[in-house]
């Protein structure tokens, strides 16, 4: 945040408290009358979509690391995992306008593997096929899992070597001289 953005920022901010469900959830949304309770814990849960959505880019999609090393390069590779995902959510669209289903109720991870199967075939793709496969999309749904919480934690430990913080070049003459360190605990 530059100095001139946090010169603009509010010195305070007034927030709502609120008890619901075993929760205390605090929002902006002050006036009880245009924002009642129910809706502002409707929309803590809707929270879990915007979750998916995230963990569909960064891990679905492979953005969890990004590989360009300027700025210009990063904000690029981002813009082209945004613009693939929008490419399967609108194909999710259209295969559950087809099913007359809800496009959450399909899998983003088995559309991928659709749209990926797709730009392997040689000759293009008619209207027959298209449609054959936007049904096929459609027919893997995803459970209604309400009140879902799941634990924010890595189930696979790393692995025990240090991470790679020079060339490999350096590092493989580093290894011909000294030999391979020790494994870290």
């Amino acid at each position: 945040m530059t100095q001139e953005d946090y010169d603009q920022a509010p010195d305070s901010v007034v927030i709502r408290e609120l008890y619901t469900g075993g929760k205390i959830l605090v929002t902006t949304l002050l006036c009880a009358k245009t924002t009642p309770k129910k809706d502002v814990q409707a929309l803590y849960k809707k929270r879990w979509n915007v979750e998916l959505d995230l963990r569909n880019i960064k891990t679905t999609l492979g953005m969890d690391v990004l590989s360009c090393r300027t700025p210009q390069m990063i904000q690029k590779e981002i813009q082209v995992y945004l613009l693939a995902y929008n490419l399967i959510r609108y194909i999710m669209l259209h295969s559950a306008l087809l099913a007359d289903i809800s496009p959450r109720q399909i899998s983003f991870k088995h559309s991928l593997q659709f749209w990926l199967l797709l730009d392997q075939q040689a000759g293009g793709i008619d209207d027959d096929l298209w449609e054959a496969v936007l049904r096929l999309i459609a027919q893997n749904k995803v459970g209604n899992r309400p009140g879902r919480i799941e634990p924010r934690a890595v189930k696979r430990r790393p692995k025990p070597f240090p991470l790679l913080s020079k060339t490999r070049a350096i590092a493989r003459e580093e290894i011909r001289k000294n030999g391979h360190p020790e494994k870290l605990k």
